[in-house]
């Protein structure tokens, strides 16, 4: 059984091949490349030699064939992702500006990427470590969401911790509810990974000093690790905060760095590693794959991370 499980939208992902070309204007796309946030996630976990399972589900169709071959390659535990004939498989598509932002155009709603089911009992989770929610799968929909909360209290109940990405995609923000989910995630998350804004819209603070402070009131709240891109990174415990700068890096494309991050800063705390250690694998994980087109594409694996953390961080 695997000790870090995951539940969530599971996509295909097709970009754009240069900057700037908006997706409405007549242009050339790449892809498709295995995706959606949890994947993502779950992938890298395995890639570090963590067991590693995910709940989800995709079409019977080519584009399923893409992620199931991917994450199934690498090791994840798919037994649990639902092969479907009634929809077709997820789809997201990515254009990227000169500023860094992006802008996501999903096509996943009422499909098998938000169709699958908790499982019935706690057994799948008798190993399981931590159960890692993205809040963008929360947002999926108020059925799905309620489905991977119904899994949370399970691995919870065989005595695995929460951690918890808002990952919080405008797109996706159409339904206000997926905040009251969110809000019952973070009353039992022990390890938080949001980014700065997430932050401070989870918290409804206005500077990052109120909303970690408000985050601590919450009982089993144990690491707060505050992504802030090219900035690095702060991580928060009650006791002492520390930050560190990035690993250099020739960025081809930033989509699913913070997911990469996520991963490989669990597989440092199952490897009891101290939360400073934790940072700098986790930060070197989020580099090797921003240095790869494609969400899953980094080159990541612990003899690469060994590498890139030989170099300064900047």
């Amino acid at each position: 059984m695997a000790e870090i499980w995951t539940m969530g939208e599971m996509l295909c992902e097709i970009m754009r091949s240069k900057v700037g070309v908006q997706l409405y204007d007549t242009d050339v796309f790449c892809g498709p490349f295995p995706s959606g946030a949890p994947a993502i996630f779950i992938d890298t976990v395995a890639q570090l030699g963590h067991s590693a399972g995910i709940i989800g589900g995709v079409g019977e169709d080519d584009f399923g064939r893409c992620l199931l071959d991917r994450l199934n390659r690498d090791g994840v535990d798919t037994s649990h992702v639902l092969r479907s004939d009634a929809g077709a498989t997820g789809v997201a598509f990515v254009t990227y500006f000169e500023d860094g932002s992006r802008k996501f155009l999903y096509h996943f709603a009422n499909t098998p990427a938000t169709s699958a089911k908790a499982p019935e009992n706690t057994g799948m989770f008798i190993d399981a470590k931590y159960f890692h929610i993205m809040g963008c799968s929360l947002m999926a929909s108020e059925g799905f969401g309620h489905e991977i909360l119904k899994a949370m209290q399970l691995a919870r109940s065989a005595g695995a911790k929460v951690s918890f990405d808002p990952n919080i995609r405008p797109e996706l923000m159409k339904d206000r509810g997926c905040m009251a989910l969110i809000r019952e995630v973070m009353t039992v998350c022990s390890v938080f990974e949001p980014g700065v804004a997430e932050l401070l819209t989870v918290s409804a603070k206005k500077t990052v000093e109120e909303a970690v402070e408000a985050c601590f009131q919450n009982p089993a709240l144990e690491i707060i690790a505050l992504k802030d891109g090219s900035r690095g990174c702060t991580i928060y415990t009650r006791e002492k905060s520390v930050s560190f700068g990035v690993y250099p890096a020739q960025v081809l494309d930033a989509t699913g760095a913070g997911d990469c991050f996520d991963g490989a800063f669990l597989c440092a705390l199952l490897e009891d590693c101290d939360i400073e250690d934790a940072a700098r694998i986790a930060s070197a994980a989020a580099s090797l794959n921003t240095a790869a087109f494609g969400p899953m594409e980094g080159n990541i694996s612990k003899e690469t991370i060994s590498e890139k953390m030989s170099e300064a961080m900047v």
